[in-house]
């Protein structure tokens, strides 16, 4: 039994849902959700937030705290211990982003396309993807979900994450980061705690932390998978 089977069959048990999504920030958009995730779970009470209410709640539970975001899009903000305050870094992969999954995986492909990756990395980048210039233009430009595709190049930098050349990607990525979010942050919030949620901050810690250190800022906690928090912090 398959684990769509398992959720249709027990649908009409559930009796709440708590559901976080990126960009469902706006009331219309936490309305459609509900209506959608309603007309399956008809028994059930459904809350929908966005993704950094959630890494919020994972990190912080109930306390106060800046709350940042490096998964396959990255954000941050201050939590007051109830909601994240509005800001002005979620600008999404085109605009924002630094060094996100999506981030670092748009720099790979520059790299590759400049014919600036070291000769090793570029013949392990075509061997794993078989890819050329006009296919990832197609696949950016042309098609759908871009997003999608630029984080799918992550697994290749986490594979070859000892390089000297993917160690000084994600190390520029970050300090993008801490320069946009991070500092002014820190700077607006002083006492607060810092946390950070996601992949590539877990993934990357000791470059997460080598960071930090450049500006004396010291990291309170790295979750990579929020869902255990939230699970906890939902269940009591």
């Amino acid at each position: 039994m398959n684990k769509k089977t398992i959720l249709v069959n027990n649908a009409e048990n559930i009796k709440k849902i708590y559901f976080f999504a990126a960009g469902a920030s706006s009331t219309e958009r936490k309305e459609d959700l509900a209506k959608t995730l309603s007309s399956f779970f008809r028994y059930s009470k459904v809350v929908i937030e966005n993704d950094l209410f959630g890494a919020a709640k994972a990190a912080c539970y109930n306390k106060s705290g800046i709350v940042a975001m490096l998964g396959s899009g990255s954000n941050c903000a201050y939590f007051d211990g109830k909601d994240p305050l509005i800001n002005n870094f979620g600008l999404g992969y085109i605009l924002g982003d630094e060094g996100s999954a999506n981030y670092l995986g748009k720099m790979l492909l520059k790299s590759f396309l400049n014919k600036k990756l070291p000769k090793e990395l570029e013949t392990k980048f075509i061997g794993a993807y078989n890819i050329d210039r006009s296919q990832i233009f197609e696949r950016i430009y042309n098609k759908p979900q871009a997003n999608i595709f630029l984080i799918s190049f992550f697994d290749f930098i986490i594979q070859n994450k000892k390089h000297g050349y993917i160690i000084r990607m994600v190390d520029d990525g970050f300090e993008k980061h801490f320069q946009t979010c991070i500092i002014p942050m820190i700077e607006k919030y002083p006492d607060e705690d810092l946390h950070f949620v996601g992949t590539v901050a877990a993934e990357f810690e000791d470059r997460l932390v080598h960071t930090a250190e450049k500006y004396d800022i010291e990291i309170k906690s790295i979750i990579k998978e929020p869902i255990l928090n939230l699970l906890k912090h939902y269940i009591n």
